[in-house]
């Protein structure tokens, strides 16, 4: 039975896209299907309410979701947390209390799933000698990428892997023996974890980003190193549906500034959203009471990144 904690009573008032009347709030409370099945009735008559758009309507499914658990119970004794949660439940459009909550939750989910995802100890010598792990050059980064490729098996849909902590690749001196250097550690692994998420059938749904925040200059810079160029510089994508084999665009004889098929940052996150199955142009999120895109009003999709079918097609 679906317990009728105050909540879910406050909620069914605001479920329908017009007020429900008392017969049919009175069945509803006293629905004696399995939660299972009430709950799923519930979520199909949310969605479809003309009143909600889809994330307001998510939004109340976590608050009924968490009416049905203990939750409430467990919060009894810290009366703070409910008023917290009932506030978040009558002012849905302030999003500041709501996205700290999930917060905790998240961490809290981390910590329970954490220590096996990063376990490293079942993984065959094979995959680890794949990602560079036999070679102390490239452990390092070797076990980082082979963490990002177990995070993506878990579902886990954004992974950000960093390379260089302490602006190691920063050559503002000594590039050649720096970048080398830099080199060895990284492109063993990077290329393991391409050849891994290949043959597990990941990289065609996963896309992989390299890249960083600007190149170096061609000029010279103390001597034997390089300034910072954010005129001219090179990033590739693989997987996600991306035709390899390709370089689009060039820069200049001297390598300093982008001349052919050039892209701005709007572009190339623009043309990331189209490869995830998203119009830039039509992504909007409210911040500060503010409708906002993720491109602000600039970004065209760069269609030689796109698979053949996905070419010339502003919306999905």
């Amino acid at each position: 039975m679906i317990p009728c904690h105050p909540l879910r009573r406050q909620l069914t008032f605001h479920l329908w896209g017009l007020p429900p009347s008392p017969e049919e709030i009175d069945a509803f409370m006293n629905d004696p299907t399995p939660e299972a099945d009430a709950y799923a009735a519930l979520v199909d008559r949310l969605l479809a309410s003309p009143r909600y758009a889809e994330r307001q309507a998510r939004h109340w499914l976590d608050l009924v979701r968490y009416s049905e658990s203990d939750g409430y119970r467990q919060d009894a004794d810290r009366p703070h947390v409910w008023r917290y949660r009932n506030y978040a439940a009558l002012h849905p459009d302030q999003t500041e209390l709501e996205a700290r909550i999930r917060s905790y939750e998240l961490a809290f989910r981390m910590q329970a799933e954490a220590p096996e995802a990063v376990d490293l100890s079942n993984e065959t010598e094979e995959t680890k000698a794949l990602y560079g792990m036999d070679d102390p050059v490239t452990t390092p980064f070797g076990r980082t990428c082979l963490l990002a490729r177990r995070l993506v098996e878990r579902g886990v849909r954004f992974i950000q892997l960093y390379h260089g902590a302490g602006s190691r690749w920063d050559s503002h001196a000594q590039i050649e023996k720096n970048h080398a250097e830099r080199c060895r550690e990284m492109d063993k692994p990077v290329a393991g974890l391409l050849e891994d998420l290949k043959r597990r059938g990941l990289l065609e749904s996963t896309l992989v980003v390299w890249g960083g925040e600007f190149g170096r200059t061609p000029q010279s810079e103390k001597g034997d190193g390089r300034d910072h160029n954010p005129y001219g510089f090179t990033m590739w994508m693989a997987g996600g549906g991306v035709p390899g084999g390709q370089v689009v665009g060039s820069t200049d004889e001297i390598g300093l500034h982008a001349v052919e098929d050039r892209l701005h940052v709007h572009d190339l996150h623009a043309t990331i959203l189209r490869l995830m199955g998203l119009d830039h142009t039509k992504l909007i999120y409210l911040h500060k009471g503010r409708p906002e895109r993720p491109t602000v009003n600039e970004g065209e999709i760069a269609q030689a990144f796109l698979p053949p079918e996905f070419r010339h097609a502003r919306t999905l």
